[in-house]
């Protein structure tokens, strides 16, 4: 949203004063005739400028830097002692290695790209989770456009108090619809304000489960976590592995990984049989209508062979004006999905342990377990 300020140095040293020796060199000279006794003033100001314009110079890359990486988390760049701690007082920071995970990099990625796609009619670009939603500005945004409902808090705040007391009311919202008491939440104003990643991460991924949002997000992502605390004056740290996220079925549940997780990660070759069965049984019931499925990877991300399919393994042919035929949008390919999750759920299977959004999305892995299940009940029909 807005480029990141220049940093200053702490308690930066004021600029040693001239000796005596470069007052004398400049007073020494004679000065020409037609110049003013003005001319070392002027160097200082041309001298100015010049730093001026560096400093200038400076913040526009930084500047070009920050739209050119929008997303990209920053390095730590504060060791655990220069954290200036009250007594007892604990702070946290993700291990700067952690950074080149690349499934932390996935994740925070594919949060930013979903915060933005819920905004773009607010014309609210989120590129630092870190800088941007700290101030709750961002998350009330957010949290209105889920749920459909206005918060009622100040619309701008300034001051450090205000942001604070509009955290509070934020999260105090979120909590409510998460139905997570204040100690239960692994995030609190506190973390959030002072833009503590792995807080600002555990609640993004907490707000896209419950809300089913229509994205992928990567599975088992855990990080090194520096926890500093200060006791007796003395800073001491530890170094814990937190998990963002882990396991989930279609409900945003932690679940077991089945034999579909298996196959993926270490018998791809077996994967490939598998495929082939259900290719198998699939155009068996397809071809009573002229249909064929020859890539089994795309051709039910639109749900159309999938409704199609639920209806033929039930002895009926769903009538074409229940669903989009040739979906175009996104939505219209999410509701053909959903028909057939109701049609299985009609004919006795349990829900699908995956999510209709999933399917249009091309999970493979999601497309087989649905097509499986299928499988299971209806092998033996002709």
């Amino acid at each position: 949203m807005s480029l990141p300020r220049s940093k200053t140095p702490r308690g930066g040293a004021a600029s040693p004063a001239p000796s005596h020796k470069s007052y004398g060199r400049v007073s020494s000279s004679p000065a020409p005739e037609g110049k003013s006794d003005g001319t070392f003033w002027e160097k200082v100001g041309t001298l100015g400028r010049k730093k001026k314009a560096q400093e200038v110079q400076q913040v526009e890359v930084e500047g070009k830097h920050a739209i050119d990486s929008p997303g990209m988390p920053k390095s730590a760049e504060v060791p655990p002692e220069e954290y200036l701690l009250e007594e007892n007082e604990e702070r946290s920071m993700i291990e700067p290695k952690s950074y080149e995970n690349p499934k932390l990099k996935d994740l925070i990625s594919i949060l930013i790209e979903w915060v933005n796609d819920e905004l773009h009619s607010e014309r609210i670009i989120v590129q630092d989770v870190e800088e941007d939603l700290y101030d709750g500005q961002v998350l009330q945004k957010l949290l209105e456009k889920l749920t459909g409902e206005k918060l009622s808090v100040p619309e701008v705040t300034q001051s450090e108090e205000g942001q604070r007391n509009k955290l509070r009311i934020v999260l105090g919202v979120a909590n409510r619809i998460l139905g997570l008491q204040r100690h239960q939440a692994r995030w609190s104003v506190e973390s959030v304000h002072t833009k503590n990643i792995v807080s600002i991460l555990h609640l993004l991924v907490a707000l896209a489960r419950h809300f089913r949002a229509p994205i992928r997000l990567p599975e088992n992502v855990v990080v090194d976590v520096v926890i500093v605390t200060k006791r007796e004056g003395v800073l001491t740290h530890r170094v814990i592995a937190e998990e963002l996220t882990s396991f989930y079925d279609d409900v945003g549940m932690r679940c077991e990984r089945d034999a579909f997780d298996t196959l993926f990660d270490h018998a791809p070759d077996k994967l490939q049989v598998v495929k082939k069965s259900l290719v198998t049984f699939v155009n068996k019931h397809l071809n009573k209508i002229n249909l064929e499925v020859t890539d089994l990877d795309s051709q039910f991300a639109d749900g159309v062979y999938l409704c199609l399919l639920s209806g033929l393994l039930e002895g009926y042919f769903v009538p074409l004006y229940d669903f989009h035929l040739t979906p175009q949008s996104f939505d219209e390919k999410v509701a053909n999905v959903s028909l057939a999750f109701e049609l299985m759920m009609d004919g006795g299977l349990p829900q699908p342990k995956a999510r209709p959004e999933d399917i249009v999305n091309l999970d493979l892995k999601s497309t087989l377990r649905v097509l499986y299940n299928l499988f299971t009940k209806y092998k033996h029909l002709s």
